[in-house]
């Protein structure tokens, strides 16, 4: 399997609901989204301290934010064909988390 059909597979499963919530919402949305998230801003940080242009930095710190927002989606969607107490929960963490992920 090459790394693009690994990667479209990645985010097929996701976005058609072929992870389990649970796994989406916790280790792909809030570890995995906030990890990248953070490195992304250090990266920026470093970048402005290096006085580059400051459309490379923003290009830089906002670089994850189609991922994020792709991720914010499929949590919604997944939830969308969950049943029980967590399903709306994960929905306005996944919103929640979304609008920090952009604002900070």
């Amino acid at each position: 399997m090459t790394i693009m059909s690994r990667v479209a597979a990645f985010f097929r499963s996701r976005w058609l609901g072929g992870v389990p919530l649970d796994r989406l919402f916790w280790r792909d949305l809030v570890v995995v989204g906030t990890a990248i998230n953070v490195a992304s801003s250090v990266a920026a940080l470093i970048l402005l301290g290096l006085k580059l242009p400051l459309a490379l930095v923003l290009a830089v710190h906002f670089a994850p934010v189609p991922y994020n927002i792709f991720l914010t989606f499929a949590v919604w969607r997944t939830a969308g064909k969950s049943s029980g107490v967590k399903a709306p929960l994960m929905t306005l963490g996944a919103t929640l988390w979304l609008i920090l992920v952009v604002v900070a």
